[in-house]
């Protein structure tokens, strides 16, 4: 369903962010995430710089590279545009978050990591939504060492709820009908 039509209004800002995941010939995976944010007038951030409607005032990717299992090998930041000078310093803490995994306690481990002055806002918001991207992208993903364990996606959204229809035709096993523990 689409929204409603809005109010008249005029655009000021637009982020476009995208996500890719890739199988390597090496066996491993590459998840990747990009951000740009652009203006519709000209912004001048005083004592910054002046960019024109369509600039990019930031544009930023990452570049995960993870095992079947989500264990974080290798990470890569670009950071091509940004507002402040500063900014770029912050891609070197990201190397702290090679060897965490994308799964269970992932934004725990980006915000004692990267969290506050340590990372980059932005650079956070891309990781945040790069284990989902992981598990759309990485065959088995969802799948649970152990079969008497649920899969980790179950109980964490509306559609895979244990009462749920949905987990009652896929997972039977582990379905919960209302009002039985």
């Amino acid at each position: 369903m689409p929204l409603p039509s809005p109010q008249p209004r005029a655009p000021e800002h637009t982020r476009q962010v995208t996500f890719q995941g890739y199988r390597r010939e090496d066996g491993l995976w590459d998840i990747e995430g990009e951000m740009k944010d652009t203006k519709s007038l000209v912004f001048d951030l005083q004592e910054e710089g002046i960019w024109q409607p369509g600039e990019p005032i930031h544009h930023l990717a990452i570049r995960l590279t993870v095992d079947a299992k989500l264990l974080i090998h290798d990470i890569a930041v670009a950071m091509e545009s940004t507002p402040h000078r500063e900014c770029p310093t912050a891609a070197a803490a990201m190397q702290r978050m090679v060897g965490c995994t994308l799964g269970a306690g992932w934004r725990k481990a980006i915000e004692k990591n990267l969290g506050g002055v340590q990372g980059c806002t932005h650079l956070r918001e891309l990781l945040f939504n790069m284990a989902t991207v992981a598990f759309q992208t990485i065959q088995g993903a969802f799948s649970s060492p152990d079969a008497t364990q649920p899969p980790p996606h179950l109980g964490r959204c509306h559609a895979w709820a244990f009462e749920g229809p949905l987990v009652e035709r896929q997972y039977p096993l582990f379905f919960r009908p209302k009002g039985k523990p």
